[in-house]
């Protein structure tokens, strides 16, 4: 009923005129005298076909609309389901819309080579500067100093920075190297605490973890960027006591620390990107981006990451690794 009365409003001009016109024709004919009946009798034989093809061409309006509707989930070709010009506006209209499609590719065409280019760009870089950092590493064996262990720390959170950048740049591509397959959580959980053991002895952090025994269905070089980097976070604002890695039924990893927490007006927003909160003013070092990563790794692989806290008790990460249905490579 909406679009009828929008229909009528759009044809308002030509029904008035048809009107004004079936008016002036009346009072001709009955000034001259001629008997009501033939002057009726015509003009309700007008209004008739009038409103006759009134309806034909509100059907015809109709369907347009329903066409052009369709075309508003259209994203590429739109030009080419357009619904043939009537009139000349329409064509104008269309020949318009074609100039603007057009545009529109050819700014995506140069942004997207821009964008691929700085990708292939940092991509290099990234990659560049692990050769002088794994250098630096290798040197730094051969000295068993408190300093050189502060400084390979350093080099280690060096080298977290550079993962994040590449995981940054691999999440927006075009391609994705996901190998999805039965993996066992020990094996990613291990390899993750490795990296890790040195900060735990330097630190006096305690580890509670025994073996989960349970394969989980995802990709295991993904899966271990998100708990390095809840263990990174969970090591940076744990200054005593331990971190405990437990799983609850069915396959929810749980990363518990007694760390500052997270304050209660942060907690929401911990895994948007750029969010540091009041944890993130404190270590001026915080960039936001750790967390936002794991999320989005997580939501790749259909998994759920979510956080439980409270300020001065600590911080509860728990990764759901359950899932319905997966392809499997």
């Amino acid at each position: 009923m909406k679009f009828f009365f929008s229909y009528l409003k759009q044809r308002k001009k030509s029904i008035v005129v048809f009107i004004l016109f079936s008016v002036i024709f009346l009072c001709s004919f009955m000034l001259y005298g001629v008997p009501a009946g033939a002057v009726v009798y015509p003009a309700l034989l007008c209004a008739f076909f009038g409103a006759a093809f009134m309806l034909y061409d509100f059907g015809s309006v109709k369907r347009k609309h329903k066409t052009l509707e369709e075309l508003y989930k259209c994203t590429e070709n739109i030009t080419d389901s357009f619904p043939a010009a009537v009139t000349i506006d329409d064509a104008d209209y269309q020949e318009i819309i074609n100039l603007l499609v057009e545009e529109e590719k050819q700014r995506n065409t140069a942004m997207n080579i821009k964008y691929s280019d700085m990708v292939d760009y940092y991509t290099l870089w990234a990659h560049q500067i692990k050769t002088p950092i794994a250098a630096m590493k290798l040197n730094l064996q051969n000295y068993d100093t408190e300093m050189a262990r502060i400084i390979s720390e350093d080099l280690f959170r060096i080298e977290q920075y550079v993962e994040m950048v590449l995981v940054f740049l691999r999440l927006d591509s075009d391609y994705t190297d996901y190998v999805i397959k039965v993996t066992s959580l020990d094996d990613i959980i291990k390899s993750a605490v490795k990296k890790f053991a040195s900060q735990f002895i330097r630190r006096k952090i305690n580890l509670e973890y025994k073996a989960l025994d349970v394969n989980v269905l995802t990709d295991e070089k993904w899966l271990s960027f998100v708990i390095e980097q809840v263990l990174s976070n969970a090591l940076k604002y744990t200054k005593s006591g331990g971190i405990c890695i437990f799983l609850e039924s069915p396959e929810t990893l749980c990363v518990k620390d007694t760390g500052i927490g997270i304050a209660p007006e942060d907690l929401p927003r911990i895994f948007e990107k750029g969010f540091t909160g009041y944890n993130g003013r404190e270590d001026k070092k915080a960039s936001g981006i750790g967390l936002y990563l794991c999320k989005r790794i997580c939501n790749n692989l259909g998994h759920n990451i979510s956080a439980d806290s409270a300020l001065g008790k600590g911080t509860e990460i728990r990764i759901d690794l359950s899932r319905e249905s997966i392809e499997i490579e």
